[in-house]
């Protein structure tokens, strides 16, 4: 069984990935570490996880553990990405891996150095909603594509929550901008070659809260908008000249509708639903991760695959400040 450890007690993992981990075929959660260690040992206890570790460091020189996942706040990723990976651990970081494309060399390095599977948390390309988007596009379901449209907005004004603080790393584009970005990209295959954008920051976060993105794919553009600051929606729509497809959770799946995807043709005379009861995104992630750790043929997010994602971010934030096009 392949084991993780929890690199803190953050509530994604708590509420998402370490259930997900535990409900997996092929991992379990082994330890949970905390700077306090009562702390760690509450959580450890909740999921059943043997061991509990009051630092961090003690967890990665343990020999308890094969892998860590790690949700702490986005400014730290770097980090702790790159001294699990000097303690031989592999590492599955949450989402966004880094804040600028060239920190990313460094996890690079350090995955190639010490020989491990370093690898950003898009639980969404595990999800079967969208390989079946991928796989509609491949199969010509809505001839050529020449439109996506996004959106992926909520609403949070809490001071103390790390996306309204800066030295967190906080900010709308980390957060969620980066979905829209990374879906388009995983079920097209294709690269942007350069963006438009418009940004608002909050007057007394200093935080981005608001994006309005184009993006020039070549063949196609991607258009969407992304908040903090919004009523709560989500959805990614795929147009082509023979028809249209529609994901109405893309996202956090369920908790925005139905994990459902609905292929309408061109005159909108017929369609086609698929429904996903289900889909759990989180575990199907998991058990993929523990599969490429092990050496086994995997279709995981590598860190290449991350690097480009951030151009486009790291893009988004040059054009906002200027009215023309930006080269990613």
């Amino acid at each position: 069984m392949f084991r993780f450890g929890i690199l803190s007690t953050a509530k994604i993992g708590r509420d998402l990935v370490v259930p997900a981990i535990q409900d997996a075929e092929n991992c379990v959660v082994s330890a949970v570490a905390s700077r306090d260690l009562a702390k760690a040992r509450a959580m450890a206890d909740r999921f059943s996880a043997p061991h509990a570790f009051g630092s961090y460091e003690e967890m990665l020189a343990s020999d308890t553990i094969d892998a860590v996942y790690i949700p702490l706040p986005t400014s730290q990723h770097v980090e702790w990405t790159i001294k699990a990976a000097n303690a031989g651990k592999h590492v599955l970081c949450e989402k966004p891996i880094a804040l600028r494309a060239s920190e990313i060399d460094a996890l690079i390095a350090a995955r190639d150095r010490n020989r491990v599977l370093i690898a950003e948390a898009f639980m969404v390309t595990y999800s079967p909603v969208w390989r079946k988007v991928r796989s509609l596009l491949a199969e010509g379901a809505i001839g050529r594509l020449r439109h996506v449209q996004g959106a992926f907005t909520y609403f949070n004004r809490d001071p103390g929550n790390m996306r309204n603080i800066p030295a967190l790393g906080g900010g709308g584009l980390p957060d969620i901008g980066v979905y829209p970005t990374i879906t388009t990209r995983f079920v097209t295959g294709k690269e942007p070659v350069r963006v438009q954008a418009s940004t608002d920051r909050d007057p007394e976060f200093g935080t981005d809260i608001y994006s309005s993105v184009r993006a020039d794919f070549g063949d196609f553009e991607l258009s969407f908008y992304i908040s903090t600051q919004l009523a709560a929606r989500q959805v990614m729509v795929f147009h082509g000249d023979k028809g249209f497809i529609e994901v109405k959770s893309p996202f956090n799946a369920d908790r925005y509708g139905r994990e459902e995807v609905e292929l309408t043709n061109q005159n909108h005379a017929q369609s086609q639903l698929f429904r996903f009861q289900d889909a759990r995104q989180y575990k199907l992630q998991a058990e993929a991760f523990a599969r490429a750790a092990q050496g086994e043929a995997e279709e995981v997010v590598t860190l290449e695959n991350s690097r480009l994602n951030q151009k486009l971010i790291d893009a988004i934030y040059r054009a906002s400040d200027k009215d023309s096009w930006e080269k990613i």
